[in-house]
């Protein structure tokens, strides 16, 4: 609970994946990777129950066991590679709501972004309270450097480049006299309840941007991806400090 509203985080874990079939119980640096983001939810002050939204009775078992409740199973419908996140979300609330369970915000942590913390879920939480004047959802942002759009190239037929926002090569800016842009990164996303059933969406003309360190804003797609985060695990507090 935080400012008196109480807090619902979901996990969205379908057995669906067809990038890499079994990703979201595949084993991640000794768990399986669904199990990262429960983590994260079971160690914020401020979340009061953590469900697992899954379409498979295995991954429920394997979700439990790590801490989550799952107290019922995602409809085929919503759980196809097609369907909008926000189905099995309004689903979930819909579900918790039959029962008498109310909640004013949900925190939204994908299996793919395994990095995020406890400390950024109650750190995006305080910063949406305090900004609830002008804000009504909150979501993960990387600082794009190096992928800055400005050093973006187009590519024609023959192969040949030529800068996607500026006339020439010596037309480009110098890194530092950039404005500072940033990507939505899937590290986490919180929204009061209520604009999330209005904007059906966690972006929107009332969100803020919750600022990740850089390390954290990798997810997995794929195989590289398992081995590139399991290593930064290995050496966390080294990739916290660079």
């Amino acid at each position: 609970m935080i400012a008196g509203r109480r807090v619902l985080a979901i996990v969205p874990a379908r057995a669906g994946s067809k990038g890499l079939p079994g990703k979201n119980v595949r084993l991640l640096h000794g768990k399986p990777l669904l199990a990262w983001p429960i983590t994260a939810a079971r160690g914020s002050t401020h979340v009061d129950r953590i469900i697992v939204s899954t379409d498979d009775a295995g991954y429920a078992a394997i979700a439990a066991a790590h801490g989550a409740e799952v107290p019922f199973l995602r409809p085929a419908e919503l759980a196809s590679d097609t369907a909008p996140s926000i189905g099995f979300i309004l689903h979930a609330l819909d579900t918790l709501a039959i029962s008498g369970e109310i909640y004013d915000y949900v925190v939204l942590l994908e299996p793919t972004s395994p990095l995020t913390e406890a400390a950024d879920v109650d750190a995006a939480l305080k910063q949406l309270v305090a900004a609830s004047d002008l804000a009504d959802a909150i979501v993960g942002v990387a600082p794009l450097e190096a992928s800055h759009p400005a050093f973006a190239v187009r590519r024609d037929e023959a192969g040949t480049i030529r800068p996607l926002l500026a006339e020439t090569f010596g037309g480009l800016p110098r890194r530092q006299d950039l404005e500072p842009v940033f990507a939505l990164d899937g590290t986490l996303y919180i929204s009061t309840v209520q604009a999330l059933r209005r904007e059906r969406g966690f972006a929107h003309a009332r969100t803020l941007g919750y600022v990740t360190d850089r390390f954290k804003a990798l997810e997995i797609d794929e195989l590289v991806d398992f081995l590139c985060i399991e290593a930064l695990m290995m050496h966390r507090n080294a990739a916290r400090n660079d």
